[in-house]
Formats: structure tokens, sequence, C-alpha cells
């Protein structure tokens, strides 16, 4: 069997990893080809060209790079025709993977499988009808997601999200991270999660930093997980915060990519409630059992142009996994340090209702059960047959 894979940032190398080990165990024959980072090629692809040409190849950089991406793109189509392979799977990067697909199937009836729905369902209703016309199945990350790639003829499969097939975190883990970080006892820990982008974490500082100052916590104290190269930043932006509370910021400096995701879940774990922006962090949270309050803001036009093209009540993933509303969110001009606050006590104080759907999250999203690599595996080849 010959398969074609491409990814085009670290998430999609890891996805493409795992669906990659579960297709070498069920399928002993199988060659690779295509585009993806050290943990693809760790399981058997030599990458057609860096991956990383595709990641730095954000919206601001796109216009210089057009030139080049658009070559990268017909060189990647015509080695996929020219490789005839037995499938073509492209992870997430819709800008690149699926103009890509786009030209694959106009040379050539090779079958397209993509891995991660678009988020239809939050806004854009309109890319579903777009991808069909060159992909034929789609992997899913969540259990409601199928149906909007069904009404437009695509074949979805759901998989299961990768953050369900993390290891609960041990009273060990949680004992030991505290002792290391002189994380005291008898205090009541927050753990702040303003974004993994230094525009995003520039924008939302000031509010989270007024919401959890204002809480009438005595005996609080604070950890922030982030990345080494926002540390600085990080620092400088919470100071009054870390300063007032011996809190500490922790960003995995040192560690391998898979214990510094690890350090960071133990963080999570560690706190009694957390103060997230919106986005993955808080499937996360989720997997660490740990009540949170959502909060996000973006620029004036963003939020204009957003506000009215969002199709659903809640932008918090657990919140729609779970079919409940019990996670707070103040987005946009909601984002507010008082009622933020106010919330935060809430949920310290009350957090049973939190815990339940957080776990009845991990259960949808398919914590138990066969790892999310190998469920994509079967799928890919299930449409294959």
């Amino acid at each position: 069997m010959k398969v074609f894979v491409i990814a085009g940032e670290p998430s999609g190398d890891k996805l493409g990893s795992a669906l990659m080990a579960g297709l070498n165990h069920l399928v002993p024959d199988v060659t690779y080809e295509g585009i993806g980072g050290p943990m693809m090629q760790a399981q058997g692809m030599e990458s057609l060209f860096p991956m990383q040409e595709l990641s730095l190849m954000g919206i601001a950089e796109i216009l210089p790079k057009y030139r080049h991406l658009k070559r990268r793109i017909r060189q990647t189509a015509d080695a996929i025709i020219a490789a005839k392979p037995d499938v073509l799977i492209t992870i997430d990067s819709p800008d690149f993977c699926l103009r890509v697909a786009r030209l694959v199937k106009a040379g050539s009836d090779i079958r397209t499988v993509h891995y991660v729905a678009p988020t239809v369902w939050a806004w854009r209703a309109g890319r579903a009808a777009k991808m069909a016309q060159v992909i034929d199945q789609v992997l899913a990350l969540f259990p409601f997601e199928p149906p909007f790639m069904e009404a437009e003829g695509m074949r979805c499969d759901f998989v299961g999200h990768p953050v369900a097939a993390e290891a609960p975190v041990t009273p060990v883990e949680i004992q030991t991270f505290a002792s290391v970080n002189g994380l005291a006892k008898d205090k009541k820990t927050i753990v702040v999660l303003p974004g993994s982008r230094r525009s995003e974490i520039e924008r939302l500082s000031e509010t989270f930093l007024q919401a959890i100052e204002d809480t009438d916590l005595s005996d609080k104290q604070i950890i922030i997980p982030t990345l080494p190269h926002l540390r600085d930043r990080v620092t400088d932006l919470f100071k009054p915060l870390l300063e007032g509370t011996g809190g500490v910021i922790v960003d995995g400096a040192g560690l391998g990519a898979k214990d510094a995701a690890r350090e960071r879940l133990v963080a999570m774990a560690v706190a009694d409630v957390a103060l997230a922006a919106s986005g993955t962090v808080s499937l996360e949270l989720a997997a660490a059992r740990t009540p949170m309050v959502i909060a996000y803001d973006m620029n004036w036009l963003s939020r204009q142009i957003i506000s009215r093209m969002l199709l659903t009540d809640t932008v918090t993933l657990v919140n729609l996994v779970s079919e409940t509303r019990v996670v707070p969110e103040f987005i946009g001009r909601d984002c507010q340090p008082k009622p933020i606050t106010a919330t935060l006590l809430d949920s310290i104080s009350t957090p049973d209702e939190q815990l339940a759907a957080l776990d009845l999250t991990m259960e949808r999203l398919g914590r138990g059960g066969d790892a999310p690599g190998l469920r994509a595996a079967r799928a890919v080849l299930s449409g294959l047959s």
C-alpha cells in the first residue's frame, strides 16, 4: 500500500505520526511519501521539502511568499500524481492542502482524505461544500462534526481527539510539581492561560491581571504555563500578579516536546480553577479536570465581522462536546474584569457541575477507547475497501 501524507504544522505532524503508526500496525507493507516534520519522518517518510516552509505561511506572511507557495503547491501535486498513491491524506493546513487536493483531483482519480474538519459548525458554513469538490473523506476530531460533512456528500468518520488519549494526571505528579515549584498546599491555585501568540497575550493580559487581582482570595497563588520564547514577555505583563502571589511560570524549556506537554497538563491539574483564552485549551483543562472560566477579545474590526458570522451560542469546546453550557465564557465586549472575577470565585466554590461536564467531554472524545491514530488508520482503510 502506498500513502502520500501532507502536514504543514507541528500539530499536524503529531496527528500524522499517530495515523502512520496506526497504518504501520494494520498494514505491514505500507510505504509513505509526502511532507511532514520529525515525528512523521520517524514513522518512515522522507519529506519532499521542509515542513517549516508551510508552518511559516500564516496570513501575514502569505503575500510576500505567494509565488513560492504556488510553486510548492504545484510541485506537491505533480509529485502525488506521479507517485500514484492509493490515498492522499492531507492534515489541517487547508490553505495549502486543499489547493493541492484540487490539482490532484483535476489530474487523477486518487482518493483524498482530509484529517481535521473545518469549523463549519461555528462560522463560514460554505467551506464544507467547497471542500466536497476535492475531498472524498474527512477524519473528524469531534463527534458532532460528521453530519455537517456528510450533508455535502463527503464520508466523515469521528476518530477521537488526541487530548483524550493523554493519561490522567496522577496525585504523585501533582505533589511533585507543587514541591518543585514551591506551591503551598493551603492556598487556592489559579492557572492563567492567556494564549499562545504574543498578540493575544498582550491584548488579554490587562483584563486577566485585573480579574485575578480583584479576587478576594488572600491566599491565592498563580501558575502561568507558556512557551520559552514568550516567557520574558509574559513575565513583564504579569509581573505585579506574580510578585504579589508568589506565582510561577512554567515554559517547558530544556524538555522534549512530550515532556513539555506533560508539564503543562500537570500545571493545569494542580490548579483549583483556570482563567483561559478560548480555544483547544479548554479540552486540555478538561483532561486535567480543572474547572475554568473562558475569556477572549479581539480587535474591533475582527469582533464586528466574527460576531455577525458566528453560528453557535458558545465558542467553548467543552460546552459543545458535552452539550451543556456550564463553562462560563466572556467573549468580545463581555470580556471585562468584574464579571470574570465573580465567576472565578463561583467556579472554585461550586465546581461539581463543571467537573461532570469535563468528564463527559473526555468520554465523548474517546478516552478509554482505541487511540485516535489507530481509529483514523482504520477509517482510511475502510474508505479504500
